[in-house]
């Protein structure tokens, strides 16, 4: 198989580290990358989007950003907020980044786990679960990354996710609803919506 960002090795990918800031909120991050994952040049515009609009619920629990790339979304939050976020990550090298970048923006309670989807955070229940799904990965990826965001939430945690939509917005949206009987679109900007369902029960 092709490697891309959401293989669990990146052997095949020449390394070539990186390092970019990204100023958010009146704070300035620094970031690690490399060949091999997502974005490495700088923060998406996707990730962004889902920045500038989620809004942390009251409730004590943690909160999850699944798929984390280097961290650049579970950092910033982990920051802003100073509540802990745990941040999984498939990808070892994006991994490794993470635990670096934590490091470089001096973020206490960020966390970072090597994990196939949450595997590494069985057991854990979330306030928040962030993501900006692999749409490489596929569908069926995206969806399982979806589904156990249910099951991971305490009751009325939110699952807030950034997706294009010609990348499949209202399919998700649909898929959503599906699994948590609601499904809002917080923000539409430059074709990615901010999906947002809330886990009722």
């Amino acid at each position: 198989m092709e490697s891309h960002y959401y293989s669990k090795t990146q052997e095949n990918v020449k390394s070539n580290p990186t390092t970019f800031s990204f100023p958010f909120a009146d704070t300035s991050f620094t970031f690690h990358t490399d060949h091999g994952v997502f974005s490495k040049d700088y923060v998406d515009y996707g990730s962004y989007v889902l920045l500038k609009n989620f809004q942390p619920n009251a409730l004590p629990e943690p909160i999850l950003d699944m798929g984390a790339g280097y961290g650049a979304i579970g950092i910033v939050l982990a920051k802003l907020y100073d509540k802990p976020v745990d941040m999984c990550e498939i990808n070892e090298r994006a991994f490794h980044l993470i635990k670096q970048n934590i490091v470089e923006n001096k973020v206490n309670q960020a966390f970072a786990y090597h994990s196939d989807l949450y595997t590494e955070v069985e057991g854990k229940k979330y306030s928040s679960i962030v993501t900006n799904p692999p749409i490489r990965a596929g569908k069926s990826i995206v969806y399982q990354m979806y589904e156990g965001a249910y099951r991971h939430l305490v009751s009325q945690g939110e699952l807030w996710v950034v997706i294009q939509k010609k990348q499949g917005a209202p399919s998700s949206k649909a898929k959503l609803e599906e699994i948590f009987g609601n499904c809002t679109i917080i923000k539409r900007d430059k074709g990615y919506y901010i999906l947002k369902s809330v886990k009722e029960k």
